[in-house]
């Protein structure tokens, strides 16, 4: 039976509209598992002798007092990340399938899944260095399946809580304190939970405790999905109290106006329209890693200005880029009213600006760490504004995936998209500051290279008129091919 499953998949991959779109992805995908598959290997295999040459003591037991970290952040970005596989339980609602197999194949995929096998390539290696060392097989091994037990109880921990913002919210906000805290040597976390992973590795028959849990948590998931498994049931609308939000003071700017009280309202609405704002405010802190020298190779000023762009286009590239998937649930009726283009783009690009100002704002504490970094966020910001606000759109154009607005990276969920012209995009969107940079850093001095980022951006200000016909001919280009795929399940 799962074999037919995978068949079904299998052929639907194939032959959906989106299917070339679908392969870019995947290759995208698979370049970058790549990359963090070297980088858990080399922390896998060198990590014992890092922590060992700093003199910080024994290397398992270092490793063991930051693990609430690991575990924290991964459950973090499981629930930002995370795609929960597909399954389209309509067609197999009236067939002699049993409920109990469909659900069964839909959250196995997830225990394949490469947030789940990513770990290994560090807890593998990692264990086998300790057995070189002399460490006791049995204890190694012990905490090793202890660990690997965890990582996957996160992932059903993250099926379940996948559509409650509330736990997000909380467990982030406490991620976020408790590193604080340890940083500033308020408060202490780890003194508290390094004992527990002590205790798996000093008594190896407790590596059943994890194991039972992610057992409980399975039989948790699989009760959940059977029991709300029904046509019926995934059609209801939850009945919530009606509010009326009016926003009048957006009706001066016509219809304008009207479109971005659209967004405003979809933006606080929706769970998957949150998530990219909540998704854009974490960017403002990406900067740290590059601002502090906390990070060696990330300490010179070409990468001050990847920072620069990255802590003001937050927003920007998380919700910009997707325009206008969006809109798709409702896109065809819009197709059909006297809607001009031109206004529907504007709405969008004057929604982006908004939010990169604030970002600017909000990240005004890198002055802190002196005026360069604050003049790589403010030219960032100038470029963001007048080259990559316009990119975006651009792009948006290509990303023909229906986005379901009130969910995000559901057990039965949905997926989004990318293609080679999204991908060519990414290049003047990141690469071309970088150049612009040295330019006039090597020629003139690092002073020079941030007036020229500056510069270059507020040229996208004087050929505003010019790039958005352009962008609008693209636009209604690729009207009826968008249209098409919208229709895609």
């Amino acid at each position: 039976m799962f074999n037919y499953f995978i068949g079904l998949q299998w052929k639907s991959f194939f032959r959906s509209a989106s299917f070339k779109t679908e392969i870019w992805f995947k290759i995208l995908m698979a370049l970058g598992a790549l990359y963090f598959i070297l980088v858990f290997l080399s922390l896998g295999f060198g990590s014992y002798f890092i922590i060992e040459e700093a003199g910080l003591g024994d290397p398992l037991r270092v490793i063991n007092r930051f693990m609430i970290y690991y575990l924290a952040f991964d459950l973090v970005f499981r629930y930002m990340l995370q795609k929960m596989p597909v399954t389209n339980i309509k067609p197999l609602l009236y067939l002699p399938f049993k409920k109990s197999q469909v659900v069964n194949y839909s959250l196995g995929k997830t225990v394949v899944s490469f947030f789940n096998l990513a770990h290994a390539f560090f807890f593998v290696p990692f264990s086998v260095v300790l057995l070189t060392k002399d460490y006791p097989l049995a204890q190694v091994v012990g905490w090793h399946l202890a660990m690997m037990a965890l990582f996957y109880c996160n992932n059903f921990i993250n099926i379940m809580v996948n559509n409650k913002d509330g736990v997000f919210y909380v467990l982030a906000a406490l991620f976020i304190v408790a590193g604080a805290s340890q940083y500033y040597q308020w408060f202490d976390i780890t003194v508290y939970t390094q004992p527990i992973f002590d205790f798996f590795y000093d008594m190896p028959w407790t590596a059943l405790i994890p194991w039972v849990a992610l057992a409980l948590l399975y039989v948790a998931a699989f009760t959940y999905f059977k029991k709300h498994m029904y046509l019926d049931g995934g059609l209801a609308q939850k009945q919530t109290e009606a509010k009326t939000e009016n926003l009048e003071w957006l009706d001066r700017f016509g219809n304008l106006g009207t479109f971005l009280k659209n967004d405003i309202k979809l933006i606080k609405r929706n769970k998957r329209s949150r998530t990219a704002v909540i998704t854009g405010f974490f960017f403002i802190f990406y900067g740290l890693l590059f601002f502090t020298s906390a990070i060696e190779v990330y300490d010179n000023a070409y990468w001050k200005i990847f920072a620069g762009i990255f802590v003001t286009g937050g927003f920007l590239f998380s919700f910009g880029q997707y325009v206008p998937s969006w809109d798709s649930s409702y896109y065809p009726l819009m197709m059909s009213q006297n809607i001009k283009y031109r206004e529907y783009l504007t709405s969008k690009w004057y929604l982006v600006i908004i939010a990169t100002v604030i970002s600017t704002i909000l990240a005004s504490f890198y002055l802190y760490f002196g005026w360069e970094a604050y003049a790589a966020v403010l030219v960032g910001a100038i470029y963001n504004v007048g080259i990559n606000s316009y990119l975006v759109l651009w792009g948006g154009a290509y990303v023909k995936t229906p986005i379901e607005l009130t969910s995000n990276k559901k057990a039965f969920g949905d997926k989004q998209a990318f293609n080679a012209k999204t991908l060519l995009l990414t290049l003047p969107k990141l690469a071309l500051p970088i150049a612009i940079y040295a330019l006039g850093h090597l020629l003139i001095g690092p002073v020079a290279g941030y007036l020229f980022v500056a510069a270059f951006g507020l040229l996208g200000f004087v050929f505003k008129e010019r790039v958005f016909r352009m962008i609008e001919g693209i636009y209604k280009k690729e009207k009826y091919k968008t249209l098409l795929a919208y229709k895609q399940k």
